[in-house]
């Protein structure tokens, strides 16, 4: 990657950024004076460029995601904050979202802490341009992760408690369900001195490679799904949103870098190579083979 590679990215990101806010302003109602989704993809990305700053000079990713996770809860405070009354739709969107946040960022703030840093990072930390990259992308995730959820809430238009509120909350639980089990499953597996050094590939990783991700790609079709009686017009641009996620877990960061990490440490390992081979990147495997 060219020295400038980071800083377009970082450009681009902007501007996709500015295309999104520019699209959902025509139907938010107002906050502080301003459109309300405008002023929550502001601080999605203005909390991330505020922490980078010291996170940078002190050359720690430690609070990484940890900061991303309060973004979530910033943004849906902001967003429930523009209403003039709480309907139910905005109230569980915000709190289901709020829910995955406070879960996925304690957990891996805790994973961090105990084994001291974010392989992640290694190489990224010391780079300007790389780490502000990385930060910037997670400005990007809240904001067109949360997208639907934030267009929803800020909109002017209220669509009474429904078949889609009801069927995208359970979807949701489906998914986080999934992911805080895998999650577990391989917490418990990394703390078994048994196992030191192996890869999972029991219990929900027997059926998916990364569970997890599925797991979170699934709830967040489950608040897309929450919020579309309220979309119209150019705020259906945010129903990409699973599909946002998915390429952000498997071509960006998550699925991509863990491979490249697989490889390294088990790429000659028979058992991992039959592992990887037979068992599905996202979409658990109903049926166990033999």
């Amino acid at each position: 990657m060219s020295k400038a590679a980071p800083y377009v990215a970082v450009a681009v990101i902007i501007a996709l950024n500015a295309l999104l806010a520019y699209a959902l302003i025509p139907y938010s109602i107002e906050l502080f004076g301003m459109p309300a989704i405008a002023v929550c993809i502001a601080v999605a990305f203005g909390v991330q460029w505020l922490i980078f700053v010291p996170a940078y000079i002190s050359g720690s990713e430690k609070f990484f995601d940890l900061t991303g996770s309060v973004t979530y809860l910033l943004v849906g405070l902001l967003a429930m904050a523009s209403r003039d009354a709480v309907d139910l739709r905005s109230l569980l969107i915000a709190t289901c979202v709020s829910v995955w946040a406070v879960r996925l960022g304690l957990f891996l703030a805790r994973r961090v802490r105990a084994e001291g840093k974010d392989g992640r990072f290694d190489s990224i930390k010391t780079d300007f341009g790389l780490f502000l990259m990385t930060w910037t992308l997670q400005g990007i995730w809240v904001a067109f992760c949360y997208a639907p959820g934030l267009a929803a809430m800020t909109s002017a238009k209220a669509v009474s408690a429904d078949v889609f509120l009801f069927l995208g909350v359970l979807l949701w639980l489906l998914g986080f369900t999934i992911e805080v089990v895998a999650d577990r499953q391989k917490s418990a597996f990394r703390e078994d001195p048994a196992n030191q050094g192996q890869f999972i590939s029991t219990g929900l990783w027997a059926r998916s490679r990364h569970p997890n991700y599925f797991g979170e790609i699934t709830l967040w079709l489950g608040v897309t799904l929450m919020a579309l009686p309220v979309l119209e017009g150019w705020q259906l641009i945010t129903l990409a949103s699973p599909v946002f996620t998915w390429l952000l877990l498997t071509r960006i960061t998550g699925v991509r870098m863990l491979a490249e990490r697989g490889r390294a440490r088990w790429g000659a390992d028979p058992r991992y190579q039959s592992y990887t081979e037979n068992t599905p990147m996202l979409f658990p495997r109903l049926v166990l083979r033999d």
